[in-house]
């Protein structure tokens, strides 16, 4: 038995080359009518059902949008939280609609008759839509830097040429050639590189490849919702950016500003943390013998003894050690030693502080 389905041929509109028409009647020009009357009606149902998926897809973007707000909002405990949370409840309540809308027009489609135009089509052409990658295997620290580093040290050049578009469609062309790029691996790489540049004070060229940066985390954005590929979500978030609705472009900005703010944040703390290294790189070479900074030791020193040093007079500073309890004196020249502050055992030159060996070894003495 034929398991052929016949019913879709039981509604087919008249041809054009039907000649039972009234004597009375210019059929070309009736065939004429009829073929323009079939196309304006094609015509406006193809437009519909785009307006419908243009609509349909600005739904998802926004709802994307909004759960994300959402989840950075909890995260940080805003006060806009219960707010955010409410707006995405009134969103999620279009989805109904938008679902029967997509049935009727599921269902106009099907009862619309067929005709010449509809059935002389190519036997061969159809359309494949893309399906819901599974999810990536959960990749360790290690690997997750390994990878990183393989992709940067081979694309590094593209991901830079990359940063440094100015146009829409410019950038919407280098990833459509560039599809590889469209990952997270570029956006790890752009968001390290801009904070390079703030640290080195490039401000305006961090700004620039900031945009650049957030244009690839919305794409990667999109693609998480809907469950998709990122590269085949480039053209989509140019066309929709392209659109400037003000709702999407506000996110963009309002993104953007934020990203950029934590880069000189970060920016700030990484100048601090190498300035702090610097600074106790510093302080280790200074150390004497003993493991002690020269000058924690003299600015701990009594005011009177640190005066000695200073003035680097010897005379004073066996006259105010020798009126200096034994135990105190024990212990600050002790310090002072232990810092390079005093060298004693050395030859007759004058050692750090300028004190000389012969009358060092005498003072060491009292204090013994």
């Amino acid at each position: 038995m034929s398991t052929i389905n016949y019913s879709k041929w039981d509604h087919i509109e008249i041809s054009d080359d039907e000649d039972d028409t009234h004597p009375n009647i210019d059929t070309p020009s009736l065939f004429r009518w009829r073929h323009q009357a079939r196309v304006e009606r094609m015509e406006e149902q193809k437009k519909k059902k785009e307006k419908f998926e243009q609509d349909k897809q600005s739904y998802q973007q926004r709802i994307a949008e909004m759960k994300r707000k959402v989840k950075e909002a909890e995260e940080s405990a805003s006060t806009e939280f219960q707010k955010l949370k409410i707006e995405l409840s009134e969103l999620e309540k279009q989805e109904e609609e938008y679902r029967k809308k997509e049935e009727e027009l599921k269902k106009e489609e099907k009862l619309t008759p067929l005709n010449i135009d509809t059935i002389c089509k190519e036997a061969k052409s159809k359309t494949l839509i893309n399906k819901a990658a599974p999810p990536p295997k959960e990749l360790s620290e290690e690997e997750k830097i390994s990878k990183q580093q393989e992709f940067t040290k081979k694309y590094k050049s593209e991901i830079r040429k990359y940063g440094m578009l100015q146009k829409w469609d410019d950038s919407k062309q280098y990833l459509t050639e560039h599809n590889y790029l469209v990952c997270e691996e570029t956006a790890n790489y752009l968001v390290i590189w801009c904070i390079d540049l703030e640290v080195e004070e490039k401000h305006d060229l961090m700004k620039h490849v900031s945009h650049q940066c957030i244009v690839m985390q919305f794409i990667l954005e999109l693609a998480k919702s809907l469950k998709t590929d990122p590269r085949s979500c480039v053209g989509a978030f140019f066309s929709r950016i392209k659109l400037g609705e003000k709702q999407y472009t506000d996110a963009f900005n309002d993104e953007l500003e934020a990203f950029r703010s934590r880069i000189q944040e970060r920016a700030r703390i990484r100048i601090e943390e190498a300035m702090k290294e610097y600074e106790e790189e510093e302080r280790k070479k200074r150390l004497g013998p003993g493991g002690l900074d020269p000058e924690e030791v003299m600015q701990s020193l009594p005011e009177k003894l640190r005066a000695c040093f200073e003035a680097q007079d010897i005379a004073l500073l066996q006259k105010t050690v020798a009126e200096m309890p034994q135990e105190e004196a024990a212990y600050h020249i002790k310090r002072c030693i232990d810092s390079g502050l005093w060298v004693p055992g050395g030859d007759d030159k004058e050692e750090a502080s300028g004190v000389q060996e012969s009358k060092e070894e005498e003072v060491y003495e009292k204090v013994d």
